[in-house]
């Protein structure tokens, strides 16, 4: 049997309840270390860099899913770890700034478990919508829960930037655990009882981890789609840990805006990703591979707003909302053909080509926010703020247009045999 829609919703509250947890980690908690706590951009970005790092590991957790055909287990385990982590991470705040180095280890416990976390619960959820979904509501499934995604990221950020006015340790370790057990809770009854109506195909065989990776990447289509989304995730992650700062040391941005400001920015990818979905499923306007060319151009010409927001006297938030607009064009766009490819090739490897694509978005991620904050580091000893965040954006601009290129030439052509169907089907 497979899933209907109103399965596909409740998963997609899983992936809601992801960016809900995972949104205040990279975005509120980089800008409390580097404005409150007056740490250097490098400090959080390696944090960051090191729960993205950790996140090699989907490989393997969607091989053990393909194995066993039980993703329910890995997928609320792995919220239960992300949700420890988050609380963790923030006590660690009040730590470092009264015994910097025991607060800084906890911090490095905290950002591991939260890799963890995301890596167990987002690579299996993602099996489980690849194996159980209809061939022609994969992309349809993959847009729904990634919209529910960005819509629990907006809206945690703006709801949490306001409680967390006028700013204290103790106040933001009550809204995190207020967001953590809710985000368990909440998962908990979202995957309830849907493995036992839906049959997820088990892996057959003992083949092993490596050969099974071995496998997929032989195929070329695969190989190529991930070098793609490595390139492409370094560009739309560059940003990630130096747009707040930026907000609060050159426009003197308060925590509860900054915040604030994050949500607003991932409201402009909610509401990209739903312009695409309108345009591209309802109205057929269009390819996959025009999207995201079109979510790169565009997403390169909001940096460069951004980027000279400052000397221009530009106001910062309408042009932070563009981008996230058309980072959201291109995100919808590059998971709509995730989806799909996943289904391809070799059979019975969803969970493993899931994982591959995404371990590379995770340490593109990891690489593409440490490049940011420790260029806009680097160039702010030399040079004003404004100048420094601003030299970073541009580069992140260059990227993106060279993402643009490479989609050119890997996205699309004629798609490779489908993947057989899961009995039932």
């Amino acid at each position: 049997m497979q899933l209907s829609w109103v399965q596909i919703v409740r998963l997609g509250l899983v992936q809601m309840c992801l960016g809900a947890i995972v949104v205040l980690m990279t975005s509120t908690l980089n800008r409390l270390m580097v404005v409150e706590l007056a740490l250097p951009a490098m400090v959080p970005g390696l944090l960051v860099g090191l729960h993205y790092g950790v996140q090699i590991t989907r490989p393997n957790w969607g091989f053990l899913s393909d194995r066993t055909g039980r993703r329910s287990r890995w997928i609320l385990g792995g919220m239960a770890v992300l949700a420890a982590g988050g609380l963790m991470a923030a006590a660690a705040l009040p730590l470092i700034e009264a015994q910097p180095v025991v607060g800084l280890g906890v911090s490095v416990l905290a950002y591991g478990l939260i890799g963890l976390g995301v890596g167990a619960s987002g690579t299996s959820l993602l099996a489980l919508l690849a194996t159980a979904t209809a061939p022609r509501r994969r992309a349809a499934a993959a847009t729904i829960t990634w919209l529910m995604m960005i819509f629990g990221i907006a809206v945690t950020a703006t709801v949490a930037g306001r409680f967390l006015d006028p700013y204290s340790h103790a106040r933001l370790l009550e809204v995190v655990g207020v967001i953590a057990a809710g985000a368990v809770a909440l998962t908990a009854l979202a995957i309830a009882g849907i493995e036992a109506r839906v049959q997820a195909r088990p892996e057959p065989g003992t083949l092993p981890f490596r050969q099974g990776l071995a496998e997929i990447w032989a195929e070329p289509r695969a190989r190529a789609f991930t070098l793609f989304v490595f390139l492409s995730m370094t560009a739309y992650f560059m940003q990630e840990l130096i747009l707040e700062p930026y907000a609060g040391l050159v426009f003197g941005f308060t925590p509860g805006q900054t915040t604030s400001l994050s949500g607003a920015q991932n409201g402009g990818v909610f509401a990209g990703m739903v312009l695409v979905g309108i345009a591209a499923t309802g109205l057929r306007l269009g390819s996959l591979r025009g999207w995201v060319i079109v979510g790169c151009l565009g997403s390169a010409l909001a940096l460069a707003g951004v980027a000279l927001a400052a000397p221009l006297g530009l106001p910062l938030v309408p042009v932070v909302v563009g981008l996230g607009m058309f980072n959201g064009v291109f995100a919808v766009a590059a998971i709509g053909s995730m989806m799909q490819l996943a289904g391809e090739g070799r059979a019975a490897r969803e969970g493993t080509r899931m994982g591959l694509w995404g371990a590379a978005q995770a340490i593109a991620a990891g690489f593409g926010g440490l490049l940011g904050a420790t260029l806009a580091d680097a160039l702010r000893s030399v040079s004003p703020d404004a100048t420094a965040f601003g030299a970073t954006f541009l580069l992140e601009a260059g990227l993106f247009l060279l993402s643009a290129l490479v989609a050119a030439r890997v996205i699309g052509g004629a798609p490779a045999p489908a993947a057989r169907l899961v009995p039932g089907e």
